[in-house]
């Protein structure tokens, strides 16, 4: 009997133990009371309620005070002075009132450092603290975290003793806190705790977030871990794509927003999330305001994910927007459309438009920007010569004063539009422009200057008028290709198919690098009759290194070979993207055949066969256009 009455209270301890969190010692008295109350009513009375019920009955957890009149005082204070007379006052504070009149002080004076700095010398701001501090771990969970986010807005020392110990409370606490009282330390003092020498808070803080993730069941707390936690662990961002697919159904049009904006800071082109966003985009009516329409078109471009349905609600719902919006919103909508490579008509002649309806408004760098997304797209609006007058306008004072590089983009998106001037291809072909540029060994500057070798043949080919200066021959002479360059399944295939065709390698070229900044994926050289000759014994002026010493003879034909890809195009679109209409216009002012090679032909040819009677077709076709003209 006894063994089985030690059994039973064993019992019931443990389960008051579990049940009942870490509380104040008057809730441990109160606790104690009740299980001693418990054993004996089961003592007494074998027919005595559970444990849960007794719980239920007597009050065990310490209570979060009613509201008080204290409570009132400090939510009203509008002065630092006000919440430090509560001190000196006859009012009873309980063990949450001083740290919350520590967060209504940092929230007084969050933008005002002198007063924080008088204020952490006040020796009654001090006595506050070391309140606190005394009364720490009675401090309720929701009000602790907030207390660390009001210290380090307070600027305390970093050596300070109260800080440190509301630091290590929270860490103690971080098994017992709520999720969303993680996320808000995360979203509130993360940056704090990096400033503050607080890594090791910061990084159990990561380990909990992640090791909790699937606790989180809104869309508020997810974006906002997203936006903010994501850019801190990598491993926690990868748990967080995951809850976003689960939750993607309950986003609404700015939750959808934020997400996308979140993924294109981090650049993290996570594709099922994006297409699950795209989905819901496409198939719910959201309606949609101008500023989250332009952040999706932002986030879109910069992600480079293009999917043809929100593109084409992106544009039909930014059109109504355009005569209520700025140059400035324009600019960046033209600029995330151009990254998408989607060239909408109407929205692009609504751009133009409205710049030349606001000229006054438009300024140099806007202007810059919606000409480079022109080019980009190789658009030429329908009022092309007021257009271009005006960008004229805005460029002829102000080009050599503007960025190196800019203004090579500047007169390079020109050149793409058939739109540049003699001053301007002087301006950038002058020798103080372009010689760092040919020193410097760093990706972007060797782009920049490709860009430079590009308007330099522009002048030679287009610009017969144009008397200088240009490049020096040896700063264009054509780079190596390297041999580990990985070939597409398309360039692979016609190189084989061209190799089939020739039989011999004397009668053809395969990636032949020329002087004007372009590279042909084969070059061949047919004769009055259609033969082919042997390009190695003619003179070859496209060349930067000499090869033949014969001229051509009467009738022959150079014809080249340019392949072009799908990332070559604009979106759903047959029209070449502007930088690769310029190599194809070169080719031909150089007096180049050009047999194009696109990606959405060639996929339809099976056969070997199929694909030399193809190249043979092309062929006959340019020679036949060439007679015709």
């Amino acid at each position: 009997m006894a063994i089985r009455l030690m059994k039973q209270c064993t019992c019931l301890l443990r389960e008051a133990t579990r049940l009942v969190p870490t509380v104040a010692p008057v809730g441990r008295l109160r606790l104690a009371g009740v299980a001693c109350k418990t054993l004996t009513s089961s003592v007494s009375s074998p027919s005595s309620g559970s444990l849960t019920e007794l719980l239920g009955k007597e009050q065990v957890f310490t209570p979060y005070p009613e509201h008080q009149e204290v409570d009132h005082l400090i939510e009203k204070a509008t002065r630092p002075e006000e919440l430090l007379e509560l001190l000196g006052a006859d009012h009873s504070l309980h063990h949450n009132h001083a740290a919350l009149i520590l967060i209504r002080l940092s929230y007084l004076l969050s933008e005002k450092p002198k007063e924080k700095a008088l204020l952490v010398e006040d020796a009654r701001f001090q006595q506050l603290v070391r309140l606190v501090d005394s009364q720490i771990t009675s401090v309720w969970h929701g009000t602790l975290v907030k207390l660390l986010r009001s210290l380090y807005i307070l600027v305390l020392p970093q050596i300070s003793k109260e800080l440190r110990s509301v630091e290590q409370e929270v860490r103690w606490r971080l098994r017992r806190l709520k999720y969303k009282h993680l996320a808000f330390l995360v979203e509130s003092c993360a940056s704090f705790m990096k400033e503050k020498h607080s890594q090791e808070l910061l990084a159990e803080l990561l380990m909990h977030l992640e090791r909790r993730w699937t606790e989180i069941n809104d869309s508020r707390t997810l974006v906002t871990m997203m936006t903010v936690g994501g850019r801190l662990s990598e491993s926690l961002m990868n748990r967080l794509e995951d809850k976003c697919l689960e939750l993607v159904e309950q986003f609404g049009p700015d939750e959808l927003r934020k997400v996308l904006v979140t993924l294109a800071a981090q650049s993290r082109r996570s594709v099922p999330l994006l297409r699950a966003i795209s989905y819901h985009l496409v198939q719910k009516p959201f309606p949609m305001t101008k500023a989250i329409l332009l952040d999706l078109a932002y986030a879109y471009g910069k992600l480079s994910f293009h999917q043809t349905q929100v593109s084409q609600r992106l544009a039909a719902d930014l059109l109504p927007f355009i005569p209520s919006m700025t140059p400035g919103e324009v600019a960046r909508c033209a600029k995330s459309f151009a990254f998408l490579k989607w060239l909408n008509l109407p929205l692009f002649e609504a751009f133009t438009q409205h710049l030349l309806s606001r000229v006054q408004d438009v300024s140099l760098s806007h202007l810059c920007s919606i000409l480079l997304a022109f080019a980009r797209l190789n658009f030429h609006p329908e009022q092309e010569d007021q257009f271009f007058k005006l960008v004229h306008e805005k460029l002829d004072s102000v080009l050599g004063s503007l960025e190196p590089a800019l203004q090579v983009d500047l007169v390079w998106a020109l050149c793409v539009l058939q739109q540049v001037h003699e001053a301007e291809l002087q301006a950038v072909l002058h020798p103080g422009l372009h010689t760092p540029f040919l020193e410097s060994r760093s990706p972007k500057d060797q782009s920049t200057f490709q860009k430079l070798v590009h308007i330099n043949t522009t002048a030679l080919l287009e610009h017969p008028e144009y008397k200088g200066p240009f490049l020096p021959a040896s700063a264009i002479a054509p780079s190596p290709s390297p041999s580990n360059k990985k070939m597409t399944p398309l360039q692979k295939e016609l190189q084989e198919t061209l190799k089939a065709l020739l039989g011999n390698s004397d009668k053809g070229s395969l990636e032949v690098a020329t002087q004007y900044g372009w590279v042909l994926d084969a070059e061949v050289l047919l004769d009055a009759e259609g033969h082919f000759l042997p390009l190695r014994n003619f003179v070859a002026p496209h060349l930067a290194q000499p090869v033949g010493t014969q001229p051509l003879p009467p009738g022959a034909k150079r014809i080249a070979f340019l392949r072009w890809e799908f990332p070559n195009f604009n979106s759903r679109s047959k029209d070449l993207l502007g930088r690769f209409a310029l190599a194809r216009r070169h080719m031909l002012a150089a007096g180049f055949l050009v047999v194009d090679v696109p990606y959405y032909e060639w996929l339809d040819l099976k056969s070997e066969w199929q694909k030399s009677a193809y190249l043979k077709d092309k062929i006959r076709k340019a020679v036949a256009e060439e007679l015709a003209k």
